[in-house]
């Protein structure tokens, strides 16, 4: 068998070289970067970009912070707004329908213009007075009755819309 020609046999130096050449084409930059960064006219340079720059993301941001206010302020007034007006029964704008009980004791307590939920369980034949009662404080919550605390009682009355 005969060995091939072409084989050269590479010295212990040869590869110490080439991760000498390497290295210094790798750090060689970073060497000529590092040089530049002790000049003063660069360092200057470099802090005046930075607050340059953070001028401007200040700026952004408080633009930004002012148009979410304005947009929370909106928000608030809308909530205000449904809030007052679920409380004077306003914000009903359309005919509320209901139940045919509840349509019979609400006309119950327009013609006797305040009634308890004793009163209304006697008419209407309820059991106890939690039933009436409940239905009583729904029609309420909807705004279409008022109600006061008499004593223990509390008494219903129809809101004049």
């Amino acid at each position: 068998m005969k060995k091939e020609e072409n084989y050269k046999p590479v010295g212990e130096g040869a590869g110490k070289q080439a991760i000498e050449e390497l290295r210094h084409e790798i750090l060689s930059p970073l060497e000529n970067d590092i040089h530049k960064l002790r000049d003063p006219l660069v360092l200057a340079s470099l802090m005046h970009t930075a607050a340059t720059e953070r001028e401007n993301t200040n700026r952004l941001l408080k633009t930004l912070i002012e148009k979410l206010d304005t947009k929370f302020a909106e928000v608030d007034a809308r909530l205000s707004a449904m809030e007052s007006g679920a409380m004077h029964g306003t914000a009903h704008s359309e005919e509320v329908l209901l139940p045919s009980v509840d349509e019979d004791i609400f006309a119950f307590v327009k013609e006797k213009r305040y009634a308890s939920a004793e009163e209304v369980r006697r008419k209407f034949g309820y059991r106890g007075k939690n039933a009436a009662s409940s239905r009583l404080n729904r029609m309420f919550e909807m705004g279409l009755l008022e109600k006061r605390q008499v004593g223990r009682v509390v008494l219903y009355s129809a809101k004049k819309l």
